[in-house]
């Protein structure tokens, strides 16, 4: 199964639930962004939008780079909450799989996410935030390509 996401370059929108410890979940809305350079860098750019969660804004900025014959990859990113963060990541056949650590973070805070091919214009995103041994946030969303038709979009 070949990817349309993080492979090739596209906007993409973002729709689903954020989760924190001992409260509802809430919506969440995004879009992403992935660019390619010619040196074979990625840049992909998430803004995500929390209207009943303090702060109510997300924002990631990655560059990484493919490696071992393209099903593997290391990131930098930006992130909004944790600061200077690096990771890997794995493309399997049905899914892009990647953990991170924040950098010179006390609390030890890391992530991961697993994006699931739904089709080659949709993905269903997991993802979570643990401190230490516990898990803190999560997130569910179903992720679209634009320039396609999206169901309530």
């Amino acid at each position: 199964m070949d990817h349309s996401f993080l492979i090739e370059p596209g906007r993409w929108t973002l729709q689903g639930n954020w989760m924190e410890r001992d409260r509802l979940p809430t919506p969440v809305k995004g879009k992403i962004l992935v660019a390619w350079s010619r040196d074979d860098w990625f840049t992909m750019v998430m803004k995500l939008a929390l209207p009943d969660t303090q702060p109510n804004e997300m924002a990631l900025q990655y560059r990484g780079r493919l490696t071992s014959g393209d099903c593997q990859y290391t990131f930098v990113l930006q992130h909004s909450l944790l600061g200077r963060v690096e990771g890997e990541g794995w493309v399997a056949p049905d899914s892009i799989i990647q953990r991170y650590w924040a950098l010179g973070d006390r609390q030890r805070r890391t992530g991961f996410e697993t994006l699931y091919r739904l089709d080659h214009d949709r993905y269903h995103l997991s993802s979570g935030i643990m401190t230490g041994h516990y898990l803190t946030s999560a997130m569910e969303a179903t992720l679209h390509l634009q320039g396609t038709s999206a169901p309530g979009m």
